[in-house]
């Protein structure tokens, strides 16, 4: 008799044992379920284009090399007219408009409505380019917090008019970039153009075009 006490003893302590068990797995699922609760449905990472010694990346961080391409390919289809400036202006301002802040998009659509008086974008096609051997260097962009860029772009503006070269000069651009993830749907970088810095855009010098660099401030 005592051998079967001690067996429903050793039972119920195996069950006991069991329960603790159990109740320790709910404990790790339910932090395990709050903690992919909490994740965010999506991460945006940013990959710098030279990988060759290697990268730590953390989520959100942005290297400059990604903030020079955004500006430029951003600034490039917003000054592609290639047919009639009068409507393909204001095409580009929408198409990439998800790209640039509310004030620089206000900013943009008051110049339309200005250059479209005053008649400066009838047949008028606008193309940039990056002038040749200006490309990205460290020093094309300037860090002004971990939100906001200076971005130095060096473009030839390329205008013509009914077939006739009315323009081709050389202008350094300083654009502010910002950190603008309202709609990743629309805006996977997570950035935006938020118009000019410093002084504005200028006509670079010829010691400029030689020398190829974005110090002094453009």
């Amino acid at each position: 008799m005592r051998r079967y006490r001690y067996e429903i003893d050793n039972v119920r302590a195996h069950l006991r044992s069991l329960w603790a068990v159990i109740a320790i797995q709910v404990v790790i699922i339910a932090a395990l379920w709050f903690g992919w609760s909490r994740a965010p449905e999506r991460l945006t990472v940013h990959i710098p284009p030279d990988l060759r010694s290697g990268a730590v990346l953390t989520v959100n961080e942005v290297s400059p090399p990604n903030v020079y391409a955004f500006a430029f390919y951003i600034f490039q289809q917003l000054n592609r007219w290639p047919e009639d400036g009068a409507t393909d202006y204001g095409r580009a301002i929408f198409r990439v408009s998800p790209y640039l802040t509310p004030r620089y998009r206000a900013d943009l659509i008051a110049e339309l409505e200005q250059k479209g008086r005053q008649g400066e974008l009838a047949y008028r096609v606008r193309g940039v380019q990056e002038v040749s051997g200006h490309g990205y260097e460290e020093r094309r962009v300037d860090l002004l917090n971990e939100d906001a860029w200076i971005v130095w772009l060096d473009l030839d503006l390329l205008e013509s008019v009914k077939g006739m070269t009315v323009k081709r000069t050389a202008i350094r651009y300083p654009l502010r970039v910002v950190r603008y993830a309202v709609d990743l749907e629309t805006n996977p970088w997570g950035l935006a153009l938020d118009g000019f810095g410093a002084e504005g855009p200028r006509r670079l010098t010829d010691a400029e075009l030689d020398d190829g660099g974005a110090d002094g401030g453009a």
